[in-house]
């Protein structure tokens, strides 16, 4: 609807049935981000539809997109994916929690070691349930909990033997002893949040949502809020990560503080919500590929909208 008839949206997936090649104006079959082909195949979609511009949502695709963005850009492109250090910071779950401290945002007490998590908990400074994740997550891929010793010692074994099968595998194969993360539970009040920097890595502006209900990982109902305290921890994030666009984070409120628990530095699950509560990032986006900054006109967001996703059925027969 941003493009406004100006323009055509394709899309990409590995799997022929994937439902967002329904919606696109064109779909292309690609392969595996890990093929030794899959850059070659950017670089021959780009030239024979003289696409303008790149969006990953793919967590695993972000890396190797940074990684190569100025060849890209060589073809007239405008890559829409941020530096390498801040894919870094944000896919590396570890480098997360130190980026956060670093720049005094509270974030759960965090271990990359079971010996040490095991000591933190006899001494009471960690206290069960524990969150166990992995270190290079996507998608609440593998988030498990534990209750007790027993359970945490279980988990972590089966977090191990699930990571080597999973698609984080490759993504951890350089520091498996390292892979898995022990965090401490955070109750309350969840928030999702839309934090918009520009196409150079300045700070624009928060969109959080509360979080009514989840459903595999993702947002399913949620109401639009707008939070003086929220906006100021979006703004330290986008103004100290200087990612490029859209990052999607996750804010827990335990009734006193709040604490960050994940960055994801494209389009979220939970977009949509803030999209209808006002702020139209796509058509910002469009606007500023123009060279066009002046972009208040897109942002209305409000407080108080409140909306719930439901599934519709797709005819993919098409695409088969």
């Amino acid at each position: 609807m941003a493009l406004q008839g100006n323009g055509k949206v394709f899309a990409a997936d590995m799997q022929a049935n994937a439902p967002a090649l329904i919606d696109a104006d064109v779909s292309i079959i690609a392969p595996s981000i890990y093929d030794d082909t899959y850059l070659e195949f950017l670089k021959s979609v780009v030239t024979d539809h003289n696409i303008k511009a790149i969006i990953s949502l793919n967590d695993l695709e972000l890396p190797l997109l940074s990684k190569h963005k100025s060849v890209l850009e060589d073809l007239r492109v405008k890559v829409i994916v941020s530096d390498p250090k801040a894919i870094n910071i944000a896919f590396d779950k570890w480098e997360t929690v130190n980026f956060l401290k670093k720049y005094n945002l509270k974030t759960p007490t965090t271990f990359i070691d079971l010996l040490e998590a095991k000591k933190a908990l006899k001494k009471g400074n960690l206290s069960f349930p524990v969150v166990v994740k992995p270190r290079w997550g996507s998608a609440s891929i593998a988030v498990d909990f534990a209750e007790d010793e027993e359970e945490l010692n279980m988990v972590y074994k089966l977090q191990i033997n699930k990571l080597k099968k999973s698609i984080l595998a490759t993504a951890s194969k350089n520091d498996l002893d390292r892979a898995i993360l022990i965090q401490e539970k955070i109750d309350g009040v969840e928030y999702g949040m839309d934090v918009l920097n520009d196409l150079e890595g300045n700070y624009y502006g928060s969109f959080a949502r509360e979080k009514l209900s989840m459903r595999s990982g993702e947002t399913d109902k949620a109401i639009s809020v707008i939070d003086e305290k929220l906006s100021k921890i979006g703004d330290v994030i986008g103004s100290n990560l200087k990612h490029i666009g859209n990052l999607d984070c996750d804010v827990f409120f335990n009734g006193t503080e709040y604490y960050v628990l994940e960055l994801n530095p494209r389009f979220g699950g939970g977009y949509p919500f803030s999209h209808e509560a006002g702020i139209n990032t796509p058509a910002i986006y469009l606007d500023w590929l123009r060279g066009e900054y002046k972009v208040d006109h897109h942002n209305l967001y409000k407080a108080g909208i409140a909306f719930a996703k439901c599934d519709r059925l797709l005819n993919i027969s098409q695409v088969l």
